[in-house]
């Protein structure tokens, strides 16, 4: 439900009650653990979601024999924060340990290690390395088609994530059929409001954007945002996310102000929703300030960026990708307001922490590099 100060209010309630009344290694508070670490992941405070995650891990080791499946599990969850965290290299090795044991543990088609192909296909996703992530997908594809029923949600997850590279490489189309394929399955699968119908509108409709398809774009997000009213409290997370999405589809359009329109609902909900410095207000921020840059408030675009900066430097790790994007975007509108040396000094900033953080080859370290020689060019 979105809900999070009152899960985790339940989860330590939880938690106490198993402290007392179990051995101090019982699996059952790992499992305690387990559920609090994934809500503070859900609350963007990583650093406490990895601590929870490697107490539940450090009871396992005591409890259970050293292969068991249950040690997936905890460094799948270990990966998933690293991969949030922006440490992708970390993420990777503890997603591939959690493959290492699945394979000694579970029959060879088991789902879970779908599962395990799937997050690293990922992570390598993220890092911008596509082929290995389609690779590791179709893989996920290949376990889940002989493990499950033909129409199994899982098996719509995995060409939802195959349409997500195709997106990424620009095959625009690939994708689509991809997307597609998931919410046929979807629509069998599941009931017509289930969230991960609203998912797949969500997808659809970044193929159509992408492609320049905006009035096919808006339908889908708005398919998406009327399934998501029927299916959650009015102020969950999930409805801003769309909000932000029918954004940037105007945004795209070039209609800024029912762009901005749609980014300052969505804001208005994650401050509701969400810890005061969650990275998706990061995001609102940062979308609202590019609103703002081109229109030509450079000063109300300004202080947005600064604002979404301010919060990327409390909840991420000082060399996240994403506060390369920040600096890169502050550097921009330096750039349009005819502040050179400003604008070089941020792209620099972005330059040096996408060398630190991303693979050498990855699109935005050659976006940033453009960015550097042209503000030179104007110096």
């Amino acid at each position: 439900m979105g809900k999070y100060s009152k899960a985790l209010s339940s989860y330590e309630r939880s938690l106490e009650i198993n402290k007392i009344a179990l051995p101090p290694n019982h699996p059952t508070l790992a499992a305690s653990y387990n559920n609090i670490g994934l809500l503070y992941n859900n609350m963007g405070e990583y650093s406490k979601a990895l601590s929870s995650h490697e107490q539940s891990l450090e009871i396992k080791k005591i409890a259970l024999p050293p292969n068991h499946s249950d040690f997936a599990g905890s460094y799948n969850n270990i990966g998933m924060v690293y991969s949030h965290m922006g440490e992708y290299s970390k993420a990777l090795l503890s997603y591939e340990r959690s493959l290492e044991i699945q394979k000694i543990a579970l029959p060879p088609n088991h789902p879970d290690l779908a599962t395990s192909y799937n997050n690293i296909g990922m992570v390598y996703s993220h890092m911008g390395e596509y082929s290995k992530a389609l690779l590791s997908y179709e893989r996920s594809l290949e376990i889940e088609k002989i493990a499950l029923p033909p129409n199994h949600p899982d098996l719509a997850v995995s060409y939802n994530n195959i349409g997500s590279v195709y997106s990424h490489m620009g095959k625009y189309s690939k994708a689509l059929s991809s997307y597609e394929r998931s919410l046929e399955i979807e629509k069998i699968a599941l009931p017509p409001n289930h969230p991960n119908l609203a998912a797949s509108y969500n997808n659809i409709a970044s193929a159509y954007d992408n492609m320049g398809e905006y009035s096919k774009a808006l339908s889908s997000h708005e398919r998406s945002l009327e399934i998501k009213k029927i299916a959650l409290p009015p102020n969950h997370p999930f409805l801003a996310t769309t909000y932000n999405n029918i954004g940037s589809v105007y945004y795209n359009m070039g209609e800024y102000s029912k762009a901005l329109s749609s980014y300052e609902r969505s804001l208005e909900i994650r401050k509701i929703a969400l810890p005061p410095n969650h990275p998706d207000l990061a995001q609102s921020y940062n979308n609202i300030g590019m609103v703002y840059n081109n229109t030509g408030e450079y000063s109300k675009a300004l202080s947005s960026h600064e604002r979404s900066l301010e919060i990327k430097k409390i909840a991420l790790p000082p060399n996240h990708p994403d506060l390369a994007t920040s600096y890169n975007n502050i550097g921009l509108l330096y750039n349009n307001m005819g502040e050179y040396s400003k604008a070089l000094s941020y792209y620099e900033k972005a330059h040096e922490i996408d060398r630190k953080s991303l693979p050498p080859n990855h699109p935005h370290i050659a976006r940033v590099k453009r960015n550097i020689k042209n503000v030179k060019k104007k110096m």
